[in-house]
This record gives C-alpha cells, structure tokens and sequence, in this order.
C-alpha cells in the first residue's frame, strides 16, 4: 500500500470537500425546487464519486482509473433510473435523473484534480436547473 505525504493527503481530502459543496450547490436547488432529490442526495453522490475516483487512481498503482469512472457512470444510472416516474401519459423525473449524472460527473473530475472543469461544469448545472422551463397548464 503506498504511503502519502501530509501534503497529498490534504489535496486528496481538497478534491473531497469540493465535490461535496459543488453538490450541495446544485442539490440546494433541487430541494429548493421541491424535487426528490435534494442537497443531501447530491452531496453524497458528489462526494462517493470523488471518494472513488480518489482511491482508485492514488490507492491502487498500477490500476486502471477509468474503469471505476465507467462503474460510477453504470452506477448513478441506476440511481437515476429510480428516480424516474412514468404516470399516465407524462414521464416524471428526468431532469432530476440528469442532475444526479451531473453531479457524479462533477464529483469524478473533483476528485481527478480537474478543478476548474468541476467548477465550472457545476455552474452551468446550476443555471440550467436555475432558470428552468416555465410550467404549463394543460
């Protein structure tokens, strides 16, 4: 098992926290909206994400990274799957199926060192489920 340094280890724990606040960011506005899934949820998702893309590519020379991305995407699919609801004719919670992607996607690269990809991925996350669709009566 590789030994890290004080200093990687405080990186390692900097990709962690901010894939928590990235989801909670966008998990803020999902409960805001009153939708299933809401800050908890996103944050957790965010940070499982970061956690496992943090082991795998410092816990583990001589592994393969991308294939525990590939579980994370197959995953929080099926995590996104359950929160899609078909009733009569209107299929419900897709978009909250997308965010729940997203905010994997953003924990991933949280927790790969890409900072500003994260950030700024989570901020376009955000306005799109910000400034959302006006609701239509029927």
């Amino acid at each position: 098992m590789p030994q890290f340094t004080l200093m990687a280890q405080f990186e390692m724990a900097l990709r962690i926290l901010l894939a928590a606040a990235l989801g909670a960011i966008i998990g803020w506005q999902r409960e805001k909206a009153h939708k299933p899934a809401g800050l908890r949820t996103h944050m957790l998702i965010a940070i499982g994400a970061a956690l496992f893309t943090v082991v795998s590519t410092n816990g583990f020379p001589g592994g393969v990274p991308s294939q525990v991305a590939a579980g994370v995407v197959t995953g929080i699919g099926f995590l996104g799957a359950g929160a899609i609801m078909h009733r009569g004719r209107s299929v419900e919670g897709l978009t909250t199926a997308a965010s729940i992607w997203s905010v994997a996607a953003i924990g991933l690269a949280a927790g790969a060192g890409m900072y500003i990809l994260a950030v700024l991925t989570a901020f376009i996350v955000f306005l799109v489920l910000f400034f959302r669709h006006p609701e239509t009566k029927a």
